[in-house]
């Protein structure tokens, strides 16, 4: 009995560390997008392309950089680009 309990709790406690997570929702408004990519009110999709681009390949985690601001990038970039 002892050691089913032990497998028991090994599983559940292997499932509860392995199971997937929802990503965490960053919302921003077009203001704060443009802050965080750092271009002006009238950038066009080529500039928001280039911006997205430049600022990705510094912080993308492959590289070292933060999931989170890669996270706030990206949603950026699709804010300004209405996707």
């Amino acid at each position: 009995m002892g050691k089913l309990l032990l497998i028991a709790a090994l599983l559940i406690g292997g499932w509860l560390l392995l199971r997937p997570r929802p990503k965490p929702v960053v919302r921003v408004d077009e203001a704060e997008a443009r802050a965080v990519l750092g271009i002006g009110a009238g950038a066009d999709e080529a500039a928001i392309r280039a911006a997205h681009r430049r600022l990705i390949s510094a912080v993308h985690p492959d590289k070292g950089g933060s999931a989170d601001l890669t996270r706030r990038i990206n949603t950026a970039r699709d804010v300004l680009l209405k996707r």
